[in-house]
């Protein structure tokens, strides 16, 4: 399953223009208070200010309750080691800082921002932090080379009263600590009975060792290598005091005789730096991490030749057990934060191991299962450690955090309440973000769709293609005209040799024959004439390309880039049949929430019969999605009040519901404040929502048009689609003049559909 920081999968324009096009960056500042009236702003600054200013000069710690320093996270860095480009200066790392700081909301609902220290000196870049770090709740130390990190982390903690956090060190540690408990635990093995050889003697390599010592190996089991071979007590060059920690007595000189018999190797180094050779020798159910990236020490399918018997791990995503940072350091931060913890401690770093292991050892919700197509995960030697899909992270590991805080005395607020604070936190989920992340992920690990791009001669279609290809989403196959196609993929500087993407060109295809026969033969009763049908297949991609996918020579389509929406469905649908109830369903991704809102595309005025297929349409693609579906029925009045024609049919599509036997929650007419808002909801008891609605039936095609198009335009929420839900055959159509981003999105969702997804 590859991940897009796998492989390249966009140009460097692309990457450019993501970063700075609509607005400069990946960060911006959101106020959490009203800002509407004199009297907000005299509140939010001068006078009203004052007022929390005496309370802090007073006591330094009511910052927590009067300002934000309790969320916030600062990602510090001088730019010295900057992902694997090594030192490229302060501001080059600025997009990587604002990266990690999207992070920590993203997954943890951390607010964060990022700090670039113009510096090389450790000691300059320590009194800059200090004088600074107050500002924070905590400080996230990031892409500083080593040795330095050690000791600007070490001081910065002292000189701090806030959890200073050098994730380069620590991320790596505490997942591939995760994953040797439970890989140790399926070998059989103690973990005080292992022996451990670490390949790569930097920062995240000793930090680990370091870390896997605390959870229980032993010193005298561990031998460390760098370069140079064996780090051996005494041993004369090409040490220091970090190093020098964990030299051992040992007569093994270089990382050949160290993996005799060994139980486990840890790659922190590079690719190639473990062979086949050296895996034969080790002991019984060897446990193989080899974390190099983008290029493993040694890659799975090597071990394999010589070892059926090993549990494996790496850090890609295109392999069982991936190491990822992002399982540590958001959940991490979030339990600290929420103690006012003063520092991350060993302890506290072990329980985030132990915590992460144990939830990998739990039952996989469905959630997880639809990010892999359905596959159901369970613990086991291809899943050690969790997925960065697992819904359960945000509630699940920052208790253990926290916990171990308070019973270490770092923590400044103990939680009294364990179970209220992991209810706070299943709050603080934002499903949106994950949303498309899941769909990919399914999309790779599913079998690879052949996805029509109809009008293949556009550029924009041209690039979204062959990202489309580079990401390994699907097979893209363009219709137009080869040259001219080739001639647009070289301005736009790609080369489709690479690839092999597939081209075909509508007007000399040896395939047209039997299409214009075949779909002659389907509308010859509609009035077409079999020129007609001879014209439609020669000059019109979006006919030639539903024919594909109608006679099994493709498996799904995306159009709509160049014609309307109306005017494309209609073409496809001369090809394709309605399987049920054909339905537009848009997704709304706005302040972490996902709705989902049907019908934006294809009934324009639905009687009740309507509105009740839509709504059952609807909530069995939600489901399919991975999501619980709550169905509200929209309307301006709330249950009859006021009276009229539209609220009626709504009521009519609520009774015609109670008489079937549908899986799903319904509830209507409402308006959208009842379907919502809990607090709106007290006021109607009798309601037979549980909770929130995530799918929303419009009475009319304009209401739900027009809303989507509204949030959109206002740019408070991010809307994909409508998607198109109800043809025998995948399809998507893109809005008019679609960006590359929005054709993958939808390419994406073809695929999906295509593999399975619909009925």
């Amino acid at each position: 399953m590859p991940d897009l920081t796998d492989k390249q999968t966009f140009s460097d324009d692309d990457a450019l223009e993501f970063h700075k096009a609509p607005t400069p960056g990946k960060i911006s500042m959101a106020p959490t208070k009203p800002m509407a009236t004199q009297r907000d702003l005299s509140l939010a600054y001068s006078p009203g200010v004052a007022v929390p200013v005496r309370a802090i000069a007073e006591d330094p710690d009511k910052a927590y309750d009067y300002t934000s320093k309790g969320n916030l996270v600062a990602v510090i860095s001088n730019g010295t080691a900057i992902l694997g480009l090594g030192n490229l200066g302060h501001m080059a790392s600025k997009p990587v800082m604002e990266g990690k700081s999207v992070l920590f909301k993203r997954f943890a609902d951390v607010d964060s921002f990022d700090v670039e220290v113009k510096t090389t000196d450790p000691d300059e870049f320590i009194t800059v932090v200090k004088n600074i770090g107050d500002t924070w709740g905590g400080i996230n130390l990031e892409d500083i080379k080593s040795p330095e990190c050690f000791e600007i982390e070490a001081q910065l903690q002292d000189l701090l009263d806030i959890p200073v956090f050098h994730d380069d060190q620590h991320g790596t540690a505490i997942i591939a600590t995760a994953g040797l408990i439970n890989a140790a635990h399926i070998a059989g093995k103690r973990l005080d009975e292992l022996k451990v050889v670490l390949s790569g003697a930097g920062a995240a390599g000793l930090s680990t060792i370091a870390l896997m010592k605390a959870a229980g190996v032993k010193a005298e089991n561990t031998v460390i290598c760098d370069r140079d071979g064996v780090v051996y007590k005494g041993r004369p060059s090409g040490m220091d005091q970090w190093k020098a920690a964990h030299a051992t007595e040992t007569a093994h000189r270089t990382l050949a005789e160290a993996m005799v018999g060994a139980d486990v190797v840890i790659g922190l180094s590079a690719k190639g730096a473990i062979s086949k050779e050296m895996v034969a020798t080790m002991a019984p159910r060897p446990i193989i991490f080899a974390m190099a990236n983008p290029d493993p020490e040694i890659t799975p399918e090597e071990i394999q030749e010589v070892r059926d018997d090993a549990i494996i791990a790496t850090g890609r995503s295109d392999y069982p057990n991936q190491v990822n940072n992002v399982l540590a350091f958001p959940y991490l931060f979030r339990g600290a934060l929420d103690v006012r913890a003063r520092q991350i401690n060993h302890e506290m770093k072990v329980a985030c191991a132990e915590a992460l292991a144990a939830l990998a050892r739990e039952d996989v919700p469905d959630e997880v299962a639809a990010a892999y197509r359905g596959r159901k995960l369970k613990f086991g030697p291809d899943y050690i450690i969790p997925s960065p899909f697992d819904p359960r992270l945000i509630w699940y590991i920052p208790p253990f955090i926290a916990q171990v805080a308070m019973d270490t005395g770092v923590a400044r607020m103990p939680i009294e309440d364990m179970e209220a604070y992991r209810i706070s936190l299943r709050q603080r989920v934002d499903p949106s973000a994950a949303l498309m992340q899941k769909i990919s992920s399914a999309v790779r690990m599913g079998p690879k769709q052949r996805v029509v791009f109809a009008e293949g001669e556009e550029q924009s279609v041209i690039r979204a293609a062959w990202a489309f290809k580079q990401a390994e989403l699907g097979e893209p196959i363009l219709v137009g005209r080869e040259e001219l196609i080739r001639q647009n993929a070289a301005e736009a500087g790609l080369n489709f040799d690479d690839l092999g993407i597939k081209i075909m060109n509508a007007r000399i295809s040896e395939r047209n024959t039997e299409y214009v026969d075949w779909l002659y033969n389907r509308l010859q009763r509609r009035g077409y004439l079999r020129r007609d049908v001879q014209r439609m297949i020669n000059q019109d991609r979006n006919y030639f390309g539903a024919a594909m996918v109608a006679r099994g020579e493709a498996d799904c389509m995306v159009t709509g880039v160049t014609r309307n929406f109306n005017m494309a469905l209609k073409e496809v649908r001369r090809v394709l049949d309605v399987s049920g109830r054909m339905i537009g369903l848009s997704i709304v991704l706005a302040k972490g929430r996902t709705l989902f809102v049907a019908d934006t595309s294809i009934h324009e005025l639905p009687n009740a019969e309507e509105l009740a297929e839509i709504a059952i349409k609807a909530a069995s693609t939600v489901r399919k999605l991975g999501r619980t579906p709550r169905v509200a029925f929209m309307s301006y009045s709330t249950f009859g009040d006021p009276p009229g024609d539209r609220g009626e049919k709504v009521r009519e599509a609520i009774r015609i519901l109670d008489g079937m036997d549908v899986d799903f929650e319904y509830e209507g007419e409402i308006p959208p404040e009842l379907a919502l808002n809990p607090d709106a909801r007290a006021n109607y008891p009798f309601m037979r929502l549980t909770g929130d609605a995530n799918v929303l039936v419009m009475p009319a095609i304009h209401s739900a048009a027009i809303s989507t198009r509204l949030v959109q335009s206002l740019g408070a929420a991010t809307v994909i689609g409508p998607l198109l839900v109800g043809l025998e055959k995948s399809v998507q159509i893109v809005p008019l003049g679609a960006s590359v981003s929005e054709i993958i999105t939808s390419a994406t969702f073809a695929a999906y559909s295509g593999a399975g997804i619909e009925e």
